[in-house]
């Protein structure tokens, strides 16, 4: 029985429509058997998130890393909840956390309002994600030491925002797929004491790449564990199947990455 806490307290390059399911990421054939548990909880003042966890027949398993999961500009549609079930399935506690407050957006248009309200209440938007890792802490089947960050374009951005505001809860690892706003600033950068995953491709037109080599070299400068990786050949969203950059082989490829990425510095470690 896992106990789940009562706690309360327009982008350049992105998709013209949102994502309806994912895309091909493979799951070996013993992966396709774990047995997924799910719920909607309410984590932070009005904001409840996804959160999804593997179940297992012995009472054995033990303590689990986790992962905060965090949207993109559509906020928390099927498709992020179907990717906190992929995840999920590799052994992660996941809370697909909600900026938003319980809005999706179907269309360009209001996904940029939605945008836009986050970004304009950045400190709120930090508060919700700081109350995302407490509430996971929570959780009686989460390593607390074992929180890591995931996001993809907004989502992205917004977890390397946690990452430069989370001195009081420190996370165990940091993960953007071409999160914008990218920050590039080594002082800023410096608070982080963690390892850093960022996927980019290079030919994003909101990400130029002169801020992802500038962005390596302030985390390299400041001693910071990071493993960034350019693809060749691709843009923005290049992990959103409903969009036109959509690269699937750079898809799996970057997936893989960041599975061993969390393998390496949060399982193992």
């Amino acid at each position: 029985m896992v106990f789940i806490p009562s706690y309360t307290g327009f982008v350049e390059g992105q998709s013209a429509k949102p994502v309806t399911n994912v895309s091909n990421l493979a799951l070996s054939e013993d992966m396709k058997k774990v047995n997924l548990q799910n719920k909607t909880v309410q984590y932070f003042e009005d904001a409840q998130g996804y959160l999804v966890y593997p179940v297992s027949s012995s009472d054995s398993q033990g303590k689990l890393p986790a992962v905060v999961m965090i949207h993109e500009w559509w906020g928390v549609n099927q498709n992020i909840k179907d990717m906190a079930n992929l995840l999920a399935k590799q052994g992660f506690v996941v809370l697909a956390a909600d900026l938003y407050h319980g809005k999706v957006a179907d269309n360009p248009q209001r996904a940029m309002e939605l945008v836009q309200m986050a970004r304009n209440n950045q400190n709120n938007s930090i508060a919700n994600l700081q109350e995302a890792v407490k509430y996971l802490s929570l959780v009686s089947n989460v390593d607390s030491t074992k929180i890591t960050s995931l996001g993809w374009c907004f989502g992205g951005g917004q977890s390397l925002q946690l990452a430069l505001n989370s001195q009081e809860h420190p996370l165990a690892a940091t993960i953007l797929y071409y999160g914008t706003p990218l920050v590039t600033d080594k002082q800023s950068l410096s608070k982080i004491k963690w390892p850093v995953l960022g996927i980019f491709g290079d030919k994003d037109e909101a990400i130029p790449m002169g801020e992802v080599n500038q962005f390596r070299t302030s985390l390299n400068q400041s001693g910071i564990t990071n493993e960034i990786h350019i693809y060749n050949g691709v843009g923005h969203a290049f992990a959103n199947p409903s969009g036109d950059n959509y690269a699937p082989k750079e898809t799996s490829d970057a997936w893989q990455k960041t599975l061993s990425f969390l393998k390496k510095y949060v399982i193992e470690t």
